[in-house]
């Protein structure tokens, strides 16, 4: 699966997956809140919508990691 098509990100979601990237280890959604400085509500449902698409996954309870294809999508 190479092409980005229907996977563009936009502004926060973007945001929210950078942030999973570069910490390279589960985080909480509080994590994601410093680093983006987006507010808790949004922060909680673009997870819900990114692990929806596959983006997004949760290894640990309450913890979220990016998936490969979120990995994919960061660099379209």
């Amino acid at each position: 699966m190479s092409g980005c098509g229907s996977k563009e990100l936009s502004g926060e979601y973007k945001q929210v997956l950078e942030a999973l990237a570069k910490s390279g280890t589960p985080c909480g959604n509080k994590d994601i809140v410093e680093v983006t400085g987006l507010d808790k509500k949004v922060v909680s449902s673009k997870i819900t919508a990114l692990k929806k698409k596959g983006l997004v996954d949760s290894p640990v309870r309450c913890k979220y990691g990016i998936t490969e294809e979120g990995q994919t999508a960061l660099k379209c």
